[in-house]
């Protein structure tokens, strides 16, 4: 494998560990503990795995004798920068406890599982794949575990490997299935194990336990140093507003972060749009008189941060997409299904650009309803704030030149090589996995904390996956689910963008970060995100 000068030099860094798995651990189990919501039915339904302590590892006086063991690894879901870190780290966890014991993958995400399609990962595989970015040791895939035919074949395939652990690395719904899948192993007393990895860039799965989903960190900063450029460029020639959609369509999470890095003049948080009831028309108005005002100044350009789920947050919108599923669903003419609008939604429709309108009524997803991260928000904004400034270019309210230009930036952050805090915190956590493993736990995440601190001082442990649990409507059915974590507009992330963005709008105060450092001064490599510092300040 052909390989640059910082895929080299990266393959000699070794990721950071805390002090309590830096040799022999003695594990510490806490009080029992509850979901955030909904008990009884929580409990009714993962009887063998609700409940149990939170655990953490301590630095043992003596080392145990651990016999080897088999482990299966599986990716799921879209990936993240530092997944092969967390493989990396789970392999080393496991020959540490014994030479003897093999890691399997299986190819294709939980598919792999399903038909029986693996390979061992030996360490010569691994060594190709350590702080590099990407999924493409063993792939990745979107198949969900909730079948018991799944759970079966899996039984199957893990007795003729001898596996006796699977760690699934995933996002809130792919850690949901492996507690689902813990509890029926645990119900078929079929001696396997399961454990989950939190993984997602979007940055919401976050709770009380779980500080920072791994990939956040690395995906925010290739985005608000792509960002930073562009800012560099408009000040530079200082005739375009851009408008950037980020990814996040659940949370806004990557919005704000990327929002506290780069300083731009108008950052929306879905949330905020959601709790105030703003409709499209104030969204645009408000981004309208910035641009004004700017241009009094001289200032005929700036940045414009757009959440990917913005459209969804928009309570107009969203009772809009609501009424044209329910009507697509019956009726296959478009103007029919649209004459079938009530007045409110009508005029919301009416009020859209062409192309987008049009987008809202074709684009369907297999369950026939509107494919809303395909809906270009950004160019949707910008015709609308064209429209609205030449209207008050008329009153007399605007003397400015606007040019937009919209941009999406998605996967240029998922498979970058990971900064070293997600290679620190990646390694740790499969590290961690391995510990948990060998300690019997099954239906845990592992855990890392107090990730603001040197990574020395970290504290590894694992949570029980029904204590984040809740339930949810999902398919037109009540289904336990792990609570997905919005930005909270208390909170002290947000509090920081609303006590600066008016003065930020204003004036040019735009920060640059840079690309990700990974050599050199620590401030300048191992900061973790601003959220993180603040949340945990």
């Amino acid at each position: 494998m052909t390989k640059s000068a910082l895929q080299i030099a990266r393959a000699a860094y070794q990721p950071k560990l805390p002090k309590a798995l830096k040799g022999a651990v003695v594990i510490k189990e806490g009080k029992s503990t509850e979901s955030v919501a909904d008990q009884a039915e929580i409990k009714k339904l993962f009887p063998n795995t609700y409940g149990m302590p939170i655990v953490t590892f301590e630095p043992a006086t003596a080392a145990e004798k651990l016999p080897a063991m088999n482990v299966g690894v599986i990716l799921s879901g879209g990936q993240a920068p530092g997944g092969h870190n967390v493989i990396s780290g789970l392999f080393d966890g496991l020959k540490a406890m014994s030479k003897d014991c093999k890691l399997y993958g299986f190819l294709g995400g939980p598919s792999g599982l399903i038909d029986h399609k693996y390979v061992e990962l030996t360490s010569s595989i691994i060594d190709e794949y350590r702080n590099t970015g990407g999924f493409d040791i063993i792939g990745s895939g979107r198949t969900k575990l909730e079948e018991t035919l799944q759970f079966d074949s899996g039984i199957e395939i893990c007795n003729k490997l001898g596996i006796k652990a699977l760690v699934i690395i995933g996002g809130d719904d792919s850690n949901t299935n492996a507690c689902v899948l813990a509890e029926y192993y645990l119900q078929k007393k079929c001696g396997i194990q399961v454990i989950g990895c939190p993984k997602t860039i979007d940055g919401d799965l976050k709770n009380d336990m779980i500080e920072t989903s791994f990939g956040f960190d690395t995906a925010c900063k290739v985005y608000s140093e792509l960002i930073g450029n562009i800012m560099r460029d408009a000040n530079s020639a200082k005739k375009y507003w851009h408008f950037i959609k980020l990814m996040g369509r659940s949370a806004s999470h990557i919005a704000l972060e990327c929002g506290l890095q780069t300083q731009p003049n108008i950052c929306i948080v879905s949330e905020e749009v959601e709790a105030k009831k703003m409709t499209l028309s104030q969204i645009v108005s408000n981004i309208a008189d910035t641009v004004a005002t700017r241009a009094a100044a001289g200032n005929n350009f700036g940045v414009v941060l757009i959440p990917e789920g913005l459209i969804e947050f928009i309570p107009e919108m969203k009772v809009l997409i609501s009424e044209l599923n329910d009507l697509l669903a019956h009726e296959s003419d478009v103007k029919k299904a649209v004459a079938g609008l009530t007045p409110a939604s009508a005029a919301v429709y009416a009020s859209l650009p062409e192309a987008i309108a049009k987008q809202l009524t074709l684009d369907r997803d297999p369950h026939g309803n509107v494919q809303v991260s395909l809906i270009e928000t950004e160019k949707l904004l910008i015709e609308m704030v064209k429209t609205r400034l030449a209207a008050m270019k008329a009153e007399g309210k605007y003397v400015g030149k606007f040019s937009g230009l919209g941009h999406f930036f998605g996967y240029e952050g998922r498979c970058a090589a990971p900064s070293n805090f997600d290679a620190d915190y990646c390694y740790s956590l499969g590290f961690n996995a391995a510990n948990l493993i060998a300690n019997g736990k099954t239906g845990y995440m592992s855990l890392i904390r107090n990730t603001t601190a040197p990574a020395e001082k970290w504290i590894a442990g694992g949570v029980p996956v029904t204590m984040m649990m809740n339930m949810e409507r999902r398919h037109g059915e009540m289904k336990p689910v792990i609570r997905k974590a919005l930005v909270e507009l208390d909170g002290a992330p947000f509090k920081k963008l609303a006590a600066n963005r008016v003065e930020w709008a204003k004036e040019t105060k735009y920060l640059y970060p840079g690309p990700i450092q990974y050599f050199g001064p620590s401030e300048v490599c191992d900061q973790p995100t601003k959220t993180l510092q603040l949340e945990r300040a």
